[in-house]
């Protein structure tokens, strides 16, 4: 019999990450799972079903600490990082996401390295889709290796693409990344009561995963014998072309799963962003799909039919509810501080009105139902500009597809020679903006990043795109090459975690 895999799960209280754990423990006949868990007495109430269960290991323990860390760490073959701040907790404790996610990146990296079998360690890190920032129509396909951009204020996105490429540059033998996108899950209804609901545009699109397929994607990692191949690759996550929706679409179809009127009746158009959130469609999520064959495939309106039936009893009333008192409530929602929408015009939030509307004057002549384009926009895909050339094979890839790739991005390639082929050992680069900076072609190439002195915050995208081509393909799809703004992070957090 083949020697179980020793797994480390993080995250395993959380959406995705207690998914994957119930899946694990339908294999314990393949695997041993380690937990890192804070010992909250909320935690240790979720994890009383696993204490006593045979296989199972919980190290009581935080990110913040290497200790901690190191102790979960040791004697694993595959670590899936799931865990980390997320929205909307993280949107209110910005800088505490920021410290949170990418301490736990540097604490795994150096657990994994500090041990003298590091190169058979496997290292899964759960990346997100919010990496790539505001992508509506006409620029709503994507794929991994279009432009690292955080929205303006998501501390949460920053945090996610710090940590990325902490792994990507770390020399781990053995690592990937997997940009999770918005997740289905019943909750999912209940967590949305929150004012972050009104940031996402009205025309945005996301391609969405279920909670069920995510949580089948980390045990497939676990028991599927994947190639080299597979692995320092960055990759999308998403159940698939059937869950492929427009926002409309999306908030169409929960609402009339909780019998409620349809969005026109409890929402204003006005209510909602117009830019500077995140989501697209992907044309390269089946690649994950081939490797690790995650998906139900569940048509999505059967699927948001079952989420209805998942949920708590009292929702049904909803039916009853007349819909003057849902968009009532929907109202109150949208103008609570500090994220409200409609709170920053009545406190006169100049920033945010901007990143999010252009300006008061744009946010007053958005247009009623009446009069709003909910058109379908193209299910036909169209790539960005990555600036090489994309039909020669990787291992041909030479230090002149470098200077190319460079150039696109305003900036050059400082290193004279490159092994050809060799995408994994770092290069110099420079930006516009001068900044010296190393990395390696994996990293910028294939992942969208670039020089990591010009990472926001502070956001300076309105200048940025003025010297980067690559980057203001996203850029000025939904902004002015007139627009000048500089925006500084939010205030820090008050409340402890």
């Amino acid at each position: 019999m083949d020697k179980k895999k020793n797994v480390l799960l993080t995250g395993a209280t959380g959406v995705m990450g207690s998914a994957g754990l119930k899946e694990l423990v339908n294999i314990l006949d393949k695997v041993n799972i380690t937990l890192l868990v804070r010992p909250s007495e909320k935690n240790k109430k979720k994890m009383a079903p696993y204490m006593a269960m045979q296989g199972v290991r919980i190290v009581w323990g935080d990110f913040l600490s290497y200790q901690d860390v190191q102790q979960a760490v040791a004697d694993t073959d595959i670590v899936l990082h799931v865990g980390g701040m997320v929205s909307p907790h993280a949107d209110h404790h910005p800088r505490r996401t920021l410290e949170v996610n990418v301490t736990a990146a540097e604490n795994i990296v150096r657990a994994v390295k500090s041990r003298p079998d590091a190169d058979t360690v496997r290292v899964v890190y759960i990346g997100s889709v919010a990496q790539t920032g505001h992508r509506c129509p006409p620029i709503h396909w994507g794929r991994v290796g279009d432009p690292i951009c955080a929205s303006v204020y998501d501390a949460y996105a920053i945090s996610k693409c710090k940590a990325e490429r902490i792994f990507a540059e770390s020399g781990l033998r053995y690592w990937v990344s997997l940009r999770q996108t918005g997740i289905l899950y019943p909750e999912l209804v209940m967590n949305g009561a929150d004012p972050i609901t009104f940031h996402v545009p009205i025309d945005g699109v996301l391609e969405w995963a279920t909670v069920e397929d995510s949580g089948r994607l980390l045990a497939r990692l676990c028991d599927t014998e994947l190639p080299d191949t597979f692995w320092r690759q960055f990759y999308n996550i998403s159940s698939g072309p059937e869950y492929r929706l427009t926002m409309y679409e999306f908030e169409s179809l929960l609402l009339r799963a909780l019998s409620c009127p349809p969005p026109e009746a409890v929402f204003e158009t006005r209510w909602f962003a117009t830019r500077n959130f995140h989501g697209y469609w992907f044309s390269d999520s089946d690649v994950l799909e081939d490797y690790l064959h995650f998906r139900a495939n569940i048509p999505v309106k059967e699927y948001f039919s079952q989420l209805s039936k998942s949920l708590p009893w009292y929702f049904s009333l909803a039916k009853i509810v007349p819909a003057i008192f849902i968009k009532w409530a929907m109202g109150w929602l949208c103008s609570r501080p500090p994220l409200g929408t409609m709170s920053w015009f009545k406190n006169n939030d100049t920033g945010r009105i901007s990143a999010f509307f252009g300006s008061r004057e744009a946010w007053k002549n958005t247009p009623g139902w009446d009069a709003v384009d909910l058109t379908r926009p193209s299910d036909t895909p169209v790539k960005l500009n990555h600036g090489y050339d994309e039909t020669k094979p990787v291992e041909k890839w030479n230090i002149d597809d470098m200077r190319r790739a460079a150039e696109w991005r305003g900036g050059c390639c400082l290193s004279s020679d490159m092994k050809e082929g060799d995408i994994y050992t770092p290069l110099e680069w420079e930006c516009y903006d001068k900044h010296r900076f190393e990395a390696t072609p994996a990293l910028v190439l294939l992942g969208g990043h670039w020089c990591p002195h010009c990472f926001p915050a502070p956001w300076r995208y309105d200048r940025e795109a003025r010297h980067n081509p690559f980057f203001a393909q996203v850029w000025y799809a939904s902004h002015s090459p007139e627009e000048d703004n500089l925006y500084e992070m939010p205030a820090c957090d008050k409340e402890p975690r």
